[in-house]
C-alpha cells in the first residue's frame, strides 16, 4: 500500500507543478491579449456598466469564474499540455477581432475578442483540461453585449399583447404599431419598455442552468423554450398592467409605478416562478455538470485531436502572432 500512496502523492505533486506553471504562462498571454484588444475590452466594460439592458454580464464573469471552480477536483487529476490547435483558435478568434474593427462592427470585434482568449486557454492547458472546462469557456460569449438588433421586433410583440389584452379589459383602445391610445392617454412602447433586459439575462441565466441541472435535452428545450417566451409573455402583461392602472390613477402615476414593479419586483418574481417550477425537474447538483477526467480520459475521439506540444513554443509563438495582429491592427 505504501508505493501506491507514494506514487499518488508525487503525481499529485507533479500535477500542481504542472498547473502552477501553466497558471503563470496562461497569465502572460492574457496580459499580452488583454493589452492587444484594450480598447474592446474598454467598450465592452462601459457598455456593462453604463447600460441597463447589459448590466447583467456583470455577474456572468463570477459565474464563469464559479463554474471552473466547480470542476478543480477533475482538473488536478489531468495536466496541462501545449496545444497548437488551441492556437490556431486563438489566430482564428484575432481574425474576426481585426476584421470586426476594419468593418467597425462591435459585435464581431468583441466575440472575436472572447474567442481568442479561449483559445489562448486552450493552446495552454491542451484538450483534455479544455473538454473539462468546455462550458465555463463557451459561456465566456455571454459577455459580449448583443440584443439591439431584436429591440423592433420585441417592441412590436410588447405593443400587439398589451393591445389585446387592454382591448379585453373592455377599455377603448386605438392603435398603431407600438402607439396605443386609451382614454387615458396616448401610450408608446419605447425601446425601453421592450423587454429586451430582462429576456437577454433570462436567456443567459436559462442556458446555465439547463447545462447545469439538467442531463436530458428534451428538458433543456423546454427550459429554454420558457425561458424565451415567458418573459415576452410577461413584458406585455406588465405594459397591459401600466395602461389599465393609468385609467384610474393617470398616465404618470401609473409610469412611476410600471418602473418600480418592473425593475424591482415584476420581473424578480418571474425568474422565481420559472426556476420553481422548474425545480421539481432538475436531475443533478451543478458541480456534476461537464465531463470529468475519467470522462475525458475514456474519449477514443481525443487520441486524433490531443498532440501534445512542449508549452513554451506555443507560448512563444501565440505571443509572436498576437505582436503580429498589433502590428496590424495599426493599420486598421
Amino acid at each position: 500500500m505504501q508505493p501506491d500512496s507514494a506514487t499518488t502523492h508525487a503525481e499529485a505533486w507533479t500535477a500542481s507543478d504542472g498547473w502552477k506553471a501553466a497558471g503563470l504562462r496562461l497569465a502572460v498571454l492574457w496580459i499580452a491579449l488583454f493589452g492587444l484588444t484594450f480598447g474592446d475590452w474598454q467598450r465592452m466594460a462601459h457598455q456593462w456598466w453604463n447600460i441597463d439592458t447589459y448590466s447583467h454580464i456583470l455577474l456572468i464573469i463570477p459565474i464563469i469564474g464559479w463554474l471552473a471552480w466547480l470542476k478543480r477536483d477533475d482538473l488536478a487529476q489531468v495536466r496541462p499540455a501545449g496545444w497548437w490547435l488551441g492556437a490556431l483558435w486563438m489566430i482564428a478568434g484575432l481574425g474576426l477581432w481585426l476584421g470586426g474593427r476594419w468593418l467597425d462592427i462591435n459585435l464581431f470585434a468583441q466575440a472575436g475578442v472572447i474567442a481568442a482568449f479561449q483559445g489562448a486557454t486552450l493552446a495552454i492547458i491542451g484538450p483534455r483540461a479544455g473538454l473539462i472546462l468546455a462550458f465555463p469557456l463557451l459561456y465566456a460569449f455571454a459577455l459580449v453585449p448583443f440584443g439591439d438588433e431584436i429591440i423592433p421586433q420585441l417592441q412590436t410583440i410588447t405593443a400587439y399583447l398589451a393591445t389585446w389584452l387592454t382591448k379585453l379589459s373592455g377599455i377603448e383602445t386605438l392603435s398603431d404599431g407600438i402607439y396605443i391610445e386609451t382614454p387615458a392617454g396616448l401610450f408608446i412602447v419605447a425601446e425601453a419598455c421592450s423587454g429586451v433586459k430582462f429576456l437577454i439575462a433570462m436567456m443567459a441565466l436559462g442556458v446555465m442552468v439547463a447545462h447545469t441541472c439538467f442531463t436530458s435535452w428534451k428538458r433543456r428545450f423546454w427550459f429554454l423554450a420558457a425561458c424565451l417566451v415567458v418573459p415576452i409573455v410577461a413584458n406585455g402583461i406588465r405594459a397591459w398592467a401600466t395602461i389599465f392602472i393609468a385609467q384610474y390613477v393617470g398616465a404618470e402615476a401609473a409610469g412611476s409605478f410600471d418602473h418600480i414593479v418592473y425593475g424591482w419586483f415584476f420581473f424578480g418574481f418571474v425568474i422565481a416562478l420559472v426556476l420553481g417550477i422548474a425545480w421539481r425537474w432538475f436531475e443533478r447538483d451543478p458541480e456534476d455538470a461537464g465531463f470529468t477526467a475519467s470522462q475525458v480520459a475514456s474519449l477514443p475521439a481525443l487520441a486524433r485531436l490531443d498532440w501534445p506540444a512542449q508549452p513554451l513554443p506555443v507560448l512563444a509563438a501565440s505571443l509572436f502572432v498576437a505582436g503580429a495582429f498589433a502590428a496590424a491592427a495599426r493599420l486598421v
